[in-house]
């Protein structure tokens, strides 16, 4: 059967401690790559297939515009977003929906609560219940559909792997990436999901990243680096580690399910992590380190963010330690 890369080929990224003991260890593996795709850091097995989870976004809502959805604004945003499904969010996603055509009773990925407090609460009070457009990846669904409508495809079958927009999705995630996808499952939303290198995927997020600045580069990935940059609160949530490191540091990240983590400058310079067990705490930290210890951002610049995103580990609600880089990656700020 296939699978991630084992612990053995996996190193050391983060450390929780606690008292002055370490209490629990983020092992995995990451790699960043230059401008132009050559490597300049990698930590563990970076060339065995992951399952980027939503880190793919961005290419699935850039298939969805090379179909012709004329996505505008924060509705780019949303259509390569993780949201939290606040109010704002679920409007745009409505907007998108209301200008395909469609309603949300055609969205195929499941009804959740919103993970945004007053949105959740807002349901419960209005006995709404679980809405579809709270789901975190119903901007993507809504492209999808979007692009359904404008190309007369059929609506209901767009999650199979068939369907002329999920091939589209297939090809931009090959482009992209410069590889082949040679296993495929199905997302938590239901979308297929193809599996990749951390080398891929970071290669794939590194072009789209510099696009803006590329006069070679499709119109439509510059469109998509410059609407996560410029709503980045659409792309995850105000105050939430995606949004905040866009806000503040002007570069893309986007995390995926599992552990999964990309960031990329406009230069081109970008990096791609995956947590072996898949727990996410360690994200921001590891990947905002191993671009500052690249030269792609100051380090200076990188501290004051950190402060923001990264919990504090507390003991009866006192901070009691704190979650840090393990030496492998301490090893590259010497």
């Amino acid at each position: 059967m296939p699978s991630i890369f084992p612990s053995s080929s996996a190193v050391d990224l983060a450390v929780l401690e606690r008292n002055g003991f370490i209490e629990s260890r983020h092992i995995g593996s990451a790699v960043v790559l230059a401008a132009d795709g050559s490597t300049v850091t990698e930590l563990g097995d970076v060339n065995a297939p992951i399952f980027p989870r939503s880190t793919l976004k961005p290419f699935q809502a850039l298939a969805a515009m090379q179909a012709g959805v004329p996505l505008r604004g924060a509705q780019v945003a949303l259509a390569a977003a993780s949201h939290v499904g606040s109010h704002e969010h679920m409007d745009v996603v409505k907007s998108m929906l209301s200008a395909a055509g469609v309603t949300e009773d055609d969205l195929q990925c499941p009804a959740d609560w919103p993970q945004d407090e007053e949105a959740r609460n807002w349901l419960i009070r209005t006995d709404k219940g679980r809405r579809r457009v709270a789901f975190n990846c119903s901007g993507k669904h809504a492209a999808f559909l979007w692009a359904c409508t404008e190309n007369s495809w059929d609506h209901k079958t767009y999650l199979d792997r068939a369907h002329p927009l999920q091939q589209r999705i297939a090809a931009v995630i090959e482009e992209y990436t410069e590889e082949t996808v040679e296993h495929w499952a199905v997302d938590g939303c239901g979308a297929p999901l193809g599996a990749v290198s951390l080398t891929g995927l970071a290669r794939g997020i590194g072009k789209i990243a510099k696009a803006p600045g590329d006069k070679n580069a499709d119109a439509r990935a510059a469109t998509i680096a410059t609407a996560m940059l410029d709503y980045p609160w659409a792309v995850h949530g105000h105050g939430r580690e995606n949004s905040v490191v866009m806000e503040d540091l002007g570069i893309l990240a986007k995390n995926g399910a599992e552990g999964v983590l990309v960031m990329a400058a406009p230069t081109g310079v970008s990096m791609a992590l995956k947590i072996l067990d898949g727990n996410i705490r360690a994200t921001t930290l590891v990947g905002l380190t191993l671009l500052a210890a690249s030269g792609a951002l100051d380090a200076e610049d990188v501290a004051p963010v950190l402060e923001k995103v990264v919990q504090p580990v507390l003991g009866g609600g006192v901070p009691v330690g704190r979650l840090r880089l393990a030496a492998p990656v301490m090893a590259l700020l010497d």
